[in-house]
């Protein structure tokens, strides 16, 4: 029968790190933000118990500073000596923003489960079953908040190595799971590594660390992966995030489970408002939209920045003083598990094209170039490909009729705006 093997692969911790950009907060979610990545690192703690795995793997930055506080370091080895508690071993190692050599020693020891892998050199544990060697962990951290350019810091990390390290008995072993906090080929700064050299190096899972958003380098091959922050820090950190329980089968692909573990999930929602009338109106379709963007992010709590689009009657009672903030505090009155943290106006006027086209002005004369280039898309999408190339830009990942449709309206759009407007101003 073939064996398996099944871990949580977390990284990216930052405990003790703030969270930054946000307005002025009131107490009660000043407190949300203060304990969210603590409690995101209970529940991945939760996670590893309840799904019984066979061990931890947190690949660096377990804390946010080199200078973390005795409360940050006491929260972090509470979670360890919880799943020594229940007889699961973690493996972890360090990264850029907590080094080996900024760690508080005296502080606490770590469980006799617990594993450190060296910063100085390639290190490698082997995990054992009822007895029998099932894994060996091979990795290295961070021994200083920057990395030598001019070493590898996957280098002598293979399966071979582990072997001639652990000795006989790590044959045994039929997985072998690599541990790292580097930049990969996606940050040439942070520890960079080449992904087909790891791939080369025998083993059968990388769990790196770093890169705060989930990253698979192959999807059809799963075995070089980021499992991302268990907690977004700001608004660029949005959506759903968590831990990978990883699971090995031998002679089976890798089989990757995603399990989110943010207390607090951000959003960045781009609203329509060009159907709403009033500001009750506009207020339900936002929270509308704030429920549905929530419904995917398995998470109650959620910090949204919310910005305004669409040609709507309300543009000018928006740009009046103060209107945006006191629908912004509206908007966190109503529910008090969504947070606004801002509320941004990018509405237009409502423009009535055929009173344009009638006026026989310069808008019309515009209108009719629109209705003509509306009217080949083809030609449109050869027009966008010769203007990027002749300023020496990367092409559009994707460049359809459809798309180029609605970027063609949306310039419209934008063109007749400012004309209108330069008429009021006149």
């Amino acid at each position: 029968m073939a064996e398996t093997l099944t871990f949580i692969h977390a990284s990216d911790i930052h405990i003790g790190a703030p969270f930054r950009g946000l307005r002025a907060l009131s107490d009660d979610w000043g407190s949300r933000l203060y304990d969210a990545i603590p409690q995101a690192w209970d529940r991945v703690v939760d996670a590893a118990v309840d799904r019984r795995v066979d061990f931890v793997v947190v690949a660096g930055d377990i804390f946010d500073s080199v200078r973390a506080s005795y409360r940050d370091y006491r929260r972090f080895f509470q979670g360890l000596w919880r799943l020594d508690e229940q007889g699961i071993p973690t493996y972890l190692c360090t990264g850029n923003h907590d080094p080996l050599s900024s760690w508080q020693q005296d502080f606490f020891a770590l469980p006799p489960s617990a594993t450190m892998l060296a910063a100085d050199r390639p290190d490698f544990a082997l995990y054992e079953r009822s007895g029998r060697p099932l894994a060996i962990i091979a990795g290295r951290g961070y021994p200083n908040k920057v990395w030598s350019s001019n070493e590898d810091i996957a280098a002598g990390i293979t399966r071979d190595a582990a072997l001639a390290f652990l000795g006989p008995r790590a044959a045994e072993a039929p997985f072998a799971v690599g541990v790292l906090h580097t930049g990969l080929n996606l940050d040439p700064v942070k520890a960079p590594t080449d992904p087909r050299a790891l791939l080369r190096a025998g083993l059968d899972y990388w769990a790196l660390g770093h890169i705060h958003r989930r990253t698979v380098n192959d999807p059809l091959d799963p075995r070089v992966v980021f499992s991302g922050c268990i907690q977004g820090r700001d608004v660029r950190e949005t959506g759903p995030r968590g831990v990978y329980e990883v699971r090995l089968t031998e002679g089976a692909p890798v089989q990757l489970t995603f399990i989110p573990t943010a207390s607090v999930v951000w959003e960045q929602l781009e609203v329509d408002v060009s159907g709403c009338s009033n500001i009750p109106e506009l207020v339900s379709q936002v929270m509308r939209e704030q429920f549905a963007v929530n419904g995917d992010d398995a998470c109650e709590m959620m910090v949204t920045r919310i910005t305004l689009v669409g040609a709507t009657p309300l543009h000018e009672v928006l740009n009046r003083p103060g209107v945006l903030e006191e629908v912004r505090g509206t908007l966190n009155e109503a529910y008090s598990e969504f947070y606004c943290d801002a509320l941004i106006d990018r509405t237009r006027r409502p423009l009535d094209e055929e009173a344009l086209r009638a006026e026989g002005l310069f808008p019309a004369v515009f209108l009719r170039s629109v209705d003509v280039a509306r009217s080949d898309p083809a030609r449109q999408i050869d027009y966008v490909q010769e203007e990027f190339l002749a300023r020496n830009l990367p092409m559009l990942s994707s460049l359809s009729e459809k798309r180029v449709a609605r970027l063609t309206d949306e310039a419209a759009s934008l063109v007749l705006d400012l004309l209108v407007q330069g008429d009021d101003a006149r």
